[in-house]
């Protein structure tokens, strides 16, 4: 599995909190950054409804009943409309990669959409 070079960073937005930067302009198709992910069964996401890792994690396979936690920057991403990113997962490595659908620029926030007709907001390979 590639990994890009660090671009990216953590930092705090006005009105979502963290969020997650651009330290260097991204061109358009470029790979921003690939995440592994936890994939919890039902029984366990149970027990996250209880905490605050309850805003964190998503739906991974659709249809079914797992979710997942992202590691690297990954649950940090914000939503928005007009969105400068994508996710895409892989099932089988268990890692979703965020690429960028727009240039971005450094210093920008890397936004995604979270809505997807299909419940998730990731594209299933």
């Amino acid at each position: 599995m590639q990994h890009p070079t660090p671009r990216i960073y953590i930092n705090w937005t006005p009105k979502k909190g963290r969020g997650v930067f651009a330290s260097e302009d991204i061109s358009r198709g470029e790979l921003i950054e690939i995440c592994p992910v936890i994939v919890l069964i039902e029984k366990d996401t149970r027990l996250l409804d209880q905490t605050i890792l309850y805003e964190y994690y998503f739906l991974w396979e659709n249809g079914k009943k797992a979710t997942a936690i992202l590691l690297g920057f990954g649950s940090i991403y914000n939503h928005s409309d007009t969105p400068n990113a994508e996710t895409t997962s892989d099932l089988e490595e268990q890692t979703i990669a965020f690429t960028a659908i727009q240039d971005i620029k450094a210093g920008e926030e890397i936004v995604i959409c979270y809505n997807d007709p299909n419940g998730l907001w990731f594209k299933q390979k």
